[in-house]
């Protein structure tokens, strides 16, 4: 199948746009060495433990600059690999695989990062009924393959950007004057969106909750306060909670009963899987 019709057209457009920054107006090193013509066997291998994101991704990378490179994955992205394991066989065009490789590897290992850091989050709350979100943390131009691979290690999309909900943060509020003026506002502007309020404090959650709000974050909040805000909402409102979220106390603010736990960390602090391509042998 061709790239073009894997991948989602802003995943697309950011590999396009990462070989052409690469690439520039040729690859010097590969078209001096590598004879245009030639084959070689690869493979993409983990050299640590982690959860596989972005296999299409780096698929297209490969096949934009040659449809005719096979790409093979042996492992499906979601899966967890081992160190040693191989994630992919590739075959074809060597300066094609050869000048392709460190972008498609970028993304690549960007991505499975961002699975493995997710996949943690979830298991150390395996059994409440909390989820994990992301946030709008991501790198500039890649929010939609860092979108993916949150929901590839188990995690969940909060808004995607800017014109999908209405969160209205202290910003929000300070200048408008209070939440239910906040709110009033952004109901006579699009009554169509979901309206979420942060909530610096019980007192902001109590006027948000009066203010007929649906979503609510708790922002920074302490883990009583937590406790505290999910019993005055009493099920009104979904609870998000947020801020210095970490894998220690995860499962802590989880256990104050909030629906939702918003980590940045999943995206904006990103350690890569460590993957890399080995040719097998020139064909």
């Amino acid at each position: 199948m061709a790239a073009e019709l894997l991948l989602a057209p802003e995943i697309l457009s950011s590999v396009e746009r990462a070989l052409a920054e690469d690439v520039g107006p040729g690859d010097a090193t590969t078209e001096g060495i590598v004879p245009a013509g030639e084959a070689l066997n690869g493979r993409i291998v983990s050299k640590e433990s982690g959860v596989v994101a972005g296999l299409t991704v780096a698929r297209a990378a490969f096949q934009l600059l040659d449809q005719k490179v096979d790409f093979a994955a042996s492992v499906a992205d979601g899966d967890i690999v081992e160190a040693g394991q191989t994630m992919a066989e590739i075959r074809g065009s060597a300066r094609a695989i050869l000048t392709a490789e460190r972008t498609a590897l970028n993304f690549l290992g960007r991505m499975s990062g961002i699975a493995t850091r997710t996949r943690q989050f979830v298991e150390e709350i395996r059994g409440m009924n909390a989820r994990i979100l992301d946030t709008r943390k991501t790198a500039p131009n890649l929010r939609a393959s860092d979108k993916l691979a949150v929901r590839l290690g188990g995690g969940e999309n909060h808004r995607f950007g800017l014109y999908d909900m209405i969160l209205i943060k202290d910003n929000h509020i300070d200048f408008a004057g209070s939440i239910t003026a906040a709110v009033s506002r952004a109901r006579a502007s699009n009554s169509s969106l979901t309206i979420e309020v942060e909530a610096r404090n019980l007192a902001d959650m109590a006027e948000a909750i009066d203010a007929g709000v649906g979503w609510i974050m708790l922002d920074n909040m302490t883990l009583d306060d937590m406790r505290r805000a999910v019993v005055l909402n009493s099920g009104r409102a979904k609870l998000e909670a947020s801020g210095n979220v970490s894998l220690k106390n995860v499962r802590q603010i989880a256990e104050t009963g909030v629906d939702y736990i918003s980590v940045g960390a999943l995206t904006h602090s990103v350690q890569a899987l460590d993957v890399s391509l080995q040719v097998v042998r020139m064909l």
